[in-house]
């Protein structure tokens, strides 16, 4: 009987004491390297599966006419597999970004050659084409799918780094179209970025990183309410500081966004839920962070339990010690994925 007593008493005081059971011991900010890419390829975004794996994807790889490959690895930065990617354009840029999964479990993957949406089954590792976004002859530059979210009706939202749009691809599959344009997204060379829909809120985050009203050097997070499934008045959520270039952003259950920028600063940054800046995560443009890999082009937030990983892409500098996935302590859990039954492709 004693024994079975202090069982539970030892029980009781583990599930109290902070810092014991789950709770993590790591101060806010604390930052570990959680992998290093494959052959020096570049991650623009870290994907967090519903099965628990992690995924990325080569971007940008410096290999040139190589096939891009998306990586996997367990929660705890163990390289699994990989796959390459068919269909693409080898003599043009090309790279791919691992999206989002939908509602069967494959990848959504975001192909820049062919500015195409593909699904990938991990489980079989069958690649399917969903969607290609138009050249639209009405904007100057090419189109280039770099970020995705799902949105009301499990339909699926992408942005489009060259042309200032939003493109819809509808729950089931179908055709990409033009949900969202205005000016304000048209950037300087460097334009729209991450997206993420707040059920909630009934509203989408989307990151941009030149032009818009105001200083055309400072990036914004923009808010687009939606309105009876269509867009309603685009306002500003917050403004960067000027090359900050925010790209990647993730959002925590209290409402916090952290974003992740890709330009001179080198900086998460932390805000509020109104979109005031709080605390700024690594030294301002050495991106010293305490760990062996500093930020350097991070490139966005993914939360994994109280943590967020973040790609380095180096972008500037070229050091190809720096291509890694980093994992950054925040204290506080991440928002739940909006993730209906009705988002899926064909």
């Amino acid at each position: 009987m004693r024994r079975l007593l202090l069982v539970v008493l030892t029980a009781l005081l583990v599930l109290t004491v902070p810092g014991v059971g789950g709770a993590s011991s790591r101060l806010r900010g604390d930052t570990r390297v959680f992998a290093a890419m494959p052959a020096g390829a570049k991650a623009a975004y870290v994907f967090v599966h519903p099965n628990g794996r992690v995924y990325a994807a080569s971007y940008d790889d410096p290999a040139g006419g190589s096939r891009s490959r998306v990586y996997e690895w367990s929660a705890a930065g163990k390289l699994l597999r990989s796959w390459a990617v068919p269909g693409q354009d080898l003599a043009a840029e090309h790279g791919v970004q691992v999206a989002n999964a939908d509602a069967r479990g494959r990848l959504v993957l975001l192909e820049t050659s062919t500015a195409s949406v593909l699904t990938l089954d991990p489980t079989t590792g069958r690649f399917t084409k969903q969607a290609t976004l138009a050249d639209l002859a009405t904007v100057k530059g090419k189109p280039v799918p770099n970020y995705a979210t799902w949105g009301p009706g499990g339909a699926l939202y992408v942005t489009d780094y060259g042309q200032a749009v939003i493109w819809r691809v509808p729950a089931g599959g179908g055709a990409a179209k033009v949900w969202f344009a205005s000016k304000e997204l048209e950037g300087v060379g460097f334009g729209t970025t991450g997206i993420v829909y707040r059920p909630g809120s009934h509203d989408f985050l989307i990151g941009q990183q030149t032009g818009g009203p105001g200083n055309p050097a400072a990036g914004k997070l923009y808010r687009i309410p939606v309105v009876a499934g269509k867009p309603g008045t685009l306002g500003v959520f917050w403004r960067s500081r000027t090359a900050d270039l925010p790209d990647g952003f993730g959002t925590a259950r209290s409402g916090h966004v952290y974003v992740a920028n890709v330009g001179l600063s080198n900086q998460l940054v932390e805000l509020s839920s109104t979109g005031t800046e709080i605390r700024r995560f690594g030294a301002a443009l050495s991106g010293a962070n305490g760990s062996p890999v500093p930020f350097d082009g991070p490139s966005n937030a993914t939360f994994l339990g109280t943590r967020v990983l973040v790609a380095n892409q180096s972008p500037i500098a070229g050091n190809k010690d720096h291509l890694a996935i980093l994992d950054v302590e925040l204290g506080e859990p991440g928002a739940a994925i909006y993730r209906p039954k009705a988002s899926t492709l064909s």
